[in-house]
């Protein structure tokens, strides 16, 4: 009998490298899903992460061997104070990608933005969406500049999270006029989205500091008896190539990398945050005091980290048109008050 070898697969997926700290904690969304659709339309928007509970509802989809019955399904509530439209900016396609072309502003924008941008004194957005008119023949993309309003969510912070919404559907002279129209106005969530649709989440995951190879990749903890160490790795590589390759496991940073997950389904768009607000309040956040989005399931990131929200880039083939039916949404204390 030869010697059989053992099946060992390595540890640790290389899908994700380089494992490092996001640049910045609102993540950034890299593509935009086309809309087909003959009204125009913001896919987007940006909340907050609260925290968790669990609902009952009535199981919809029809494949499902729990067809009608009720369920149990873990959720996460997000708070979404309207977002501010403060900007228009147009793109344009070039062989090298996306070319920004120009923008226009809203007149005054609230005393928050300091803290964020250098602003002039004043903008001449007449001025600005007149250059932005001359320009829609070569516009390919237009996407607005939202900021989020801090101060109306149960947020200590007042320094606004400013981000790019692409609008979708229609054709772009539509598109530019619908933008006319929310330029220095507030967006709601229902505006947006609606109940049980699917959307996507971009987020930057919780952070967990400098972190070994056996925790960061899942390596084998070495036998005691072995040298010098039990939570490293037993080998730096092969002796050929003469350098460290980047597959082997280290020790680095672990967490705060940005992630997206694709087809979160929205159980419900509230108006008023004490009716979902636990008992004790949500740990490490307090009350949800204005409008929310419960999302099945869990979400990236932390408590009070900004979550951005886009429509589905790879919806699901069968979808229910109704929105779900909740027979039981949980308020009892996560802290046992």
């Amino acid at each position: 009998m030869g010697h059989r070898k053992t099946h060992a697969p390595r540890h640790g997926s290389l899908a994700y490298l380089p494992r490092h700290r996001a640049k910045k904690p609102v993540a950034r969304i890299r593509y935009w899903p086309k809309l087909k659709a003959d009204t125009p339309r913001l896919l987007g928007f940006t909340a907050f992460k609260a925290g968790m509970t669990y609902v009952f509802t009535i199981e919809d989809r029809k494949r499902s061997p729990n067809f009608g019955k009720e369920v149990m399904r873990a959720c996460t509530i997000l708070e979404t104070p309207p977002i501010l439209i403060c900007g228009i900016r147009a793109y344009t396609k070039t062989p090298y990608g996306l070319q920004h072309l120009t923008e226009a502003w809203m007149k005054d924008p609230p005393a928050e933005f300091d803290r964020t941008l250098v602003l002039p004194e004043s903008f001449d957005t007449d001025a600005m969406l007149q250059k932005l008119e001359k320009m829609l023949d070569r516009i390919t993309n237009i996407r607005v500049i939202a900021a989020t309003q801090p101060k109306q969510a149960n947020l200590s912070k007042k320094k606004p999270d400013i981000t790019e919404i692409e609008i979708g559907g229609a054709t772009i002279p539509k598109q530019f006029e619908y933008a006319k129209q929310l330029l220095g106005k507030t967006v709601t969530p229902e505006e947006v989205f609606k109940e049980g649709q699917y959307i996507d989440i971009a987020a930057v995951i919780t952070g967990k500091g400098f972190q070994g190879p056996v925790k960061r990749w899942g390596v084998t903890i070495l036998q005691h008896k072995g040298r010098k160490t039990k939570r490293g790795i037993a080998t730096l590589g092969p002796w050929n190539p003469h350098h460290l390759m980047y597959s082997i496991p280290r020790a680095g940073q672990m967490g705060y990398h940005q992630r997206i997950e694709y087809n979160k389904r929205i159980l419900k768009i509230g108006k008023d945050g004490k009716e979902i607000t636990v008992k004790g309040d949500f740990i490490h956040y307090g009350p949800v005091k204005g409008p929310y989005i419960l999302i099945e399931g869990s979400v990236p990131g932390t408590e009070k980290r900004v979550i951005r929200l886009r429509q589905p880039a790879r919806p699901p083939t069968e979808t229910s048109e109704q929105p779900p039916q909740i027979t039981y949404i949980s308020l009892e204390s996560p802290q046992g008050k």
